[in-house]
């Protein structure tokens, strides 16, 4: 057993332009412990009692990779298998238990891995365990052919919502398929093959967890609120006895190259913008030359004077934006470069100022000043790492599987920072330059004379939505579980310790004598601070015909001061390691910034400037306008857009809430920079503005930096105007928009409903939770885990200062949409008449547990801080809640869902292939569906 302290080692700048090579001890500690079982197991435990919460991640060293051709796809469902049922766990009981006990879980797969991992209030720590252990050592017996096939299907149309139905959904398989040759690890997707899916049998999935879901091939990584010595124990209680598999075969780097440049072309069904992607053959992650071609990206592509964003998006207009990206994994490694370009943009022309941005990197190179920018971010990125529970599990998990060492962070750090601009420069020329690579395009259906020229046709095959792949399994009785015989009797699930106490923040308050509200929470965990600067009104206060006008004011004000060009405004905060950003809502304008707590000064004084000193930068407005008009002609293609903006449109009629806060294309084009300074004179006040903070930073000190900005901001009277919401539909209608060709059905339920300030919207939320508000709810457990239909299903209540909405919504395998409008309808129908007792006591037990979840990092801070300013909300709005949902009852919650969940007074949009599904809706019993045109 080796017990390890570990020490952060911190990075920190010397001089503007120079970044020392040197580590210094910032004084920031992670005492862990890593020991393994006999039986193969590596723990890595660690304490940190912030909060009363514990988290639990299991990482085993299987991802896609280890599959084989004709049986791809295995490693992700095998992941959806493991929520299924194990020996001593029930059907669905993983999600029920443990969000019944407040706590929240996932899992998830790639290329090298698959992990699970659960947080929860400290009591459940044990019965977490029970369970991680029992499907790693106890599920086999349980798979049957009915849980499979329901899990093919839910997997399926996962494919099919990220893939399938998706712009730009095929790029990723068909880059692997050329990039990597046949049969190499990393040549299919993760999702896999619909058909291999399809073929998948109980044999195969028992195999598939025999070999790699055992202990010699797992690493289980604690850490929170926990006593070491404790959870050693139930470490050996639970996973002690599970036997030790197969040696699995460690890999070496399996790099490769390409003999020729291979160049492919694709018309894409749901793209309305040209897509042109570029892979580069890399190497594997931790290699030295992957540091510096992680840093090659970044001066690339990443800021606005790199040479890609100079060339495609500032002189030739090809784009908007531009990414270019590392991409090191365990095996080998790609660098891509991806553009979306343009709406009727040649690719070709993209194509040639990719390699004239090459010649220009080549000629005007980069500077130190560049290098420290970039190792500034990273120092800012390490820390997030360790924000919360959850991610330092997840972290060293990282580090433990794939570099042995859980201390590898450390080494990791110190090897990124080390890069030097000749290492930079050597692998441009390594890796890139001259070199082949895989070039994909992708055009909008009937748009070939597009593509790149010399692009030869994918071959892609796309599903025929009138033979949708669907595994079907014959009603048979479930044979009985035979029960592996153990020394501990695992058939009882422990039980929950007590509760522990809860310790809610109390946030300090103030203002300015310039009408600013400040709010804070002290947090002195990490070495960080998060901030908002919010002004009230947002697109709530665009006109109409110009909509888009307050995002149009917020990202402008991203585009430099009236002292700094946007390369310069760019360039300052980088050099902080800070994230600086001014964005705008539907009902206000924010400024988020997020730095480490030494340089909060400093980015205060950058976020005054960004706030009191806009640049209005004529060239950067014109790039603007031209994103956001093409962004929207993008969205008109995305099922899911439309979608939720054809509901807004139906719930709010002719408010400006129907208009997206981006706006119309007509309306973008008609803003002109006058309007923008118009919004700006007229509704930027302090009046209206709140200072919102969280980290390592006290009261004291936030009023005295604010000091300059109670100065220098002056007051103006600014109204903001009472929005008048339209009442719920009379009756229930459905309206359609076609996608010829659609592969799901986005359904899009809902009708205006009651805003945040309404002291029924709380008590309306915790009503809903059971029916659609979690993985349990009523929907989900209908739709994607009895049927296979969807992926997804939920609902939920929101609400503003002056407006909300009720809106249920999922993604259904098209020849199921009738089917899942139906049981919508009918399950909301059922809940307004009556709700089991079970549902009352799982919607108490999982919403009061899980307080003690909400308040670990300073995000979860920010955003208290944030609902209780927006609001108005009392600083024991939370206790309030807490009485509410303790008082809940049958009585109550039907109530609430006769009230504000009205299955008949609902716009139903369904957005999918009319020519397959219009005429069949009339079945629903809502009339003749409306085709939406």
């Amino acid at each position: 057993m080796k017990k390890l302290s570990i020490t952060l080692f911190i990075v920190a700048i010397a001089t503007l332009c120079s970044f020392s090579n040197q580590t210094k001890d910032a004084g920031f500690t992670i005492p862990i412990e890593k020991y393994n079982l006999p039986n193969g197991l590596t723990v890595v435990l660690h304490e940190d009692h912030s909060d009363p919460i514990a988290a639990v991640a299991i990482y085993y060293h299987v991802g896609s990779s280890r599959e084989t051709e004709g049986k791809t796809g295995f490693a992700h469902l095998f992941e959806h298998m493991m929520f299924q049922k194990s020996e001593n766990v029930g059907e669905d009981q993983f999600f029920k238990n443990l969000q019944g006990a407040g706590g929240n879980l996932n899992g998830s797969t790639n290329q090298d891995r698959t992990n699970y991992y659960e947080v929860v209030p400290k009591n459940a720590l044990e019965m977490a365990l029970w369970m991680e252990s029992d499907r790693m050592g106890y599920l086999e017996n349980t798979v049957t052919k009915s849980a499979l096939a329901n899990q093919q299907n839910v997997v399926q149309n996962e494919k099919r919502q990220s893939v399938d139905n998706a712009a730009y959904g095929f790029n990723q398989g068909l880059i692997l398929k050329n990039m990597y040759p046949k049969a190499h690890p990393y040549s299919w997707t993760v999702i896999g093959d619909m058909t291999d899916l399809t073929n998948a049998t109980v044999a195969d999935v028992k195999a598939f967890h025999h070999k790699f879901y055992s202990p010699n091939n797992a690493f289980l990584v604690i850490t929170g609120d926990i006593n070491k010595d404790d959870v050693k124990k139930m470490v050996e209680k639970y996973f002690g006895e599970i036997p030790g598999g197969e040696k699995i075969e460690k890999r070496s780097a399996m790099p490769i190259t390409l003999a020729k440049t291979v160049k492919i072309y694709h018309e894409d069904n749901f793209a309305k913008a040209p897509q042109l992607t570029m892979v580069f053959p890399a190497v594997e992650q931790y290699s030295k030359d992957s540091y510096a071609l992680d840093f090659l990206g970044s001066l690339l592509a990443s800021s606005k004077k790199a040479p890609l964003y100079t060339v495609l998006v500032k002189d030739k207009k090809l784009t908007s934006r531009v990414m270019a990206r590392n991409g090191a994994q365990e095996l080998a490694g790609s660098f891509t470069i991806s553009v979306t370009a343009n709406p009727g943009v040649n690719l070709t022309d993209v194509e040639k100022a990719i390699f004239e941005a090459f010649d220009k990197f080549e000629k005007d190179g980069f500077s130190e000043e560049d290098m420290t920018r970039i190792k500034a971010g990273n120092e800012t990125g390490f820390y997030r790492q360790f924000s919360g529970i959850q991610s330092k599990a997840f972290t060293l998990a990282e580090y433990t599987m794939f570099a042995g060492d859980p201390e590898f962070y450390k080494k990791d750090l110190a090897n990124s920072q080390a890069v030097t601009m000749d290492e930079v420069k050597a692998v441009f020329k390594k890796y890139i330059k001259g070199k082949n690579f895989v070039e994909t395009s992708f055009v909008p259906k009937g748009q070939v004379n597009l593509i790149v020229e010399g692009s030869v046709k994918s071959g892609i095959v796309e599903e025929d939505v009138t033979k949708a792949a669907e595994v079907k399994t014959d009603a048979v009785a479930e044979e009985p579980i035979v029960k592996t015989k153990t020394k501990l009797n695992r058939s009882v699930m422990p039980p929950l310790g007590t509760d522990p106490e809860v310790k809610i923040p109390t946030p300090w308050t103030g203002s300015l004598t310039n009408g600013v509200k400040i709010m804070g929470i002290m947090q002195n965990e990490l070495p960080m601070v998060q901030y908002s600067i919010v002004i009230d009104g947002g697109h709530m206060l665009d006109k109409v015909e110009k909509a888009g006008v307050a995002n149009l004011v917020a990202t402008m004000m991203n585009e430099g001061t009236k002292n700094k060009t946007p390369e310069q405004l760019e360039d300052a905060i980088g050099l902080l390691g800070a994230s600086i950003r001014v964005s705008s809502g539907n009902e206000d304008i924010t400024i988020d910034v997020s730095s480490l707590s030494r340089n909060f000064e400093k980015t205060l004084v950058l976020a005054e400037e960004i706030l009191l000193q806009p640049r209005w930068d004529a060239e950067a407005f014109a790039l603007a306008k031209s994103r956001i008009i093409n962004t929207l002609k993008r969205n008109a293609a995305n099922p899911s857009y439309l979608s939720s903006s054809t509901l807004n449109k139906l719930m709010f009629g002719d408010n400006i809430l129907a208009i997206d806060p981006s706006g119309t294309e007509s309306s973008v084009a008609a803003i002109t920079m006058d309007d923008l300074k118009e919004y700006y004179n007229k509704y930027f006040s302090p009046s209206i503005a709140k200072f919102i903070v969280v980290g390592n930073v006290d009261q004291a000190k936030v009023k005295t930096v604010l000091a300059d900005l109670n100065q220098k901001w002056p007051v103006k009277a600014v109204v903001i105007p009472d929005i008048k919401v339209p009442a719920a539909p009379a009756k229930s209608q459905i309206y359609f928009v076609d996608v010829p060709g659609a592969k799901q059905s986005v359904i899009s339920i809902g009708a205006p409903s009651i805003p945040r300030s309404d002291p029924d919207f709380y008590p309306a939320t915790v009503a809903n939770y059971k029916l659609g508000g979690s993985f349990n709810g009523v929907f989900n457990l209908i739709l994607r885990e009895e049927k296979g239909f969807t992926y997804g299903a939920r609902s939920s209540f929101a609400g503003a200062k002056n407006y909300g909405s009720f809106v249920a919504t999922s993604m259904v395998r098209t020849n199921s949409t009738v089917e899942s409008v139906t049981i919508f309808k009918t399950e909301m129908e059922k809940y307004q008449k009556s709700v089991p007792q079970e549902y009352i006591d799982f919607t108490k037990s999982s919403l009061l547990k899980g307080n003690a979840l909400r308040f670990e990092t300073l995000g979860s801070l920010l955003g208290m801080l944030s609902t209780m300013s927006s609001y108005n909300l009392p600083a024991d709005y939370i206790k309030q809640e807490e009485a509410f949902v303790k008082g809940l009852t049958i009585e109550k919650e039907l109530a609430l869902a006769k009230k504000y969940i009205d299955p008949s007074k609902m716009y139903y949009v369904v957005v999918g292939d009319a020519a397959t599904q219009l005429k069949e809706l009339e079945k629903v019993g809502l009339g003749t569906p409306i085709l939406v045109k």
